[in-house]
């Protein structure tokens, strides 16, 4: 498998989208999926954050928000980046640690999760989703059905924000 290729991956055990479940579909509590790239050097979650979230593919999404009285704008995203915003558009932060943002949005209903894992010459970047179950009339947990219709663009378009993310901070490292 190619370098810059996104595959699919299992959150590891420790990782705090894990709660809602180990990224390969259906769990106890939620639909989870998650997402991995190598890219060379050490990237810090903080570049990380930066980069995805300043993609021009997430900027189209920035703007769509924006519409919806979700707006951000680049000094909050440098915000978040750095840790000094616990709100950015439309989520809220959950939970941070050294090397991993856990993003829940305003309704409570979506995740979102970014993670760095620095190895010796590289870095694995990690992009996560969950889909929180409701409770059905009979009582099973359940995704509605516009989630559920939503999944296979919601899987290419988590596969392409990560591909973008990967690409910008190439061309970081390029440009310096």
């Amino acid at each position: 498998m190619a370098k810059d290729t996104v595959t699919r991956t299992a959150v590891s055990a420790g990782a705090l989208l894990r709660r809602y479940g180990d990224g390969t579909g259906y769990g106890a509590s939620a639909y989870t999926d998650a997402y991995t790239v190598t890219v060379t050097g050490a990237i810090s979650l903080e570049r990380y954050i930066a980069a995805f979230y300043s993609t021009r593919l997430f900027r189209l999404e920035r703007f769509i928000l924006g519409l919806a009285g979700l707006g951000t704008n680049d000094t909050e995203v440098e915000e978040l980046a750095c840790g000094e915003r616990q709100r950015f558009a439309a989520w809220n932060v959950e939970a941070r640690a050294d090397n991993e943002l856990l993003l829940c949005d305003v309704r409570e209903r979506t995740r979102s999760w970014l993670m760095t894992e620095i190895g010796a010459s590289d870095t694995r970047l990690y992009f996560g989703s969950a889909v929180v179950l409701n409770e059905s009339r009979n009582g099973k947990a359940s995704v509605t059905w516009y989630f559920r219709g939503l999944f296979p663009l919601h899987r290419m378009y988590s596969r392409a924000l990560l591909a973008a993310a990967r690409r910008q901070l190439k061309s970081q490292q390029l440009a310096s």
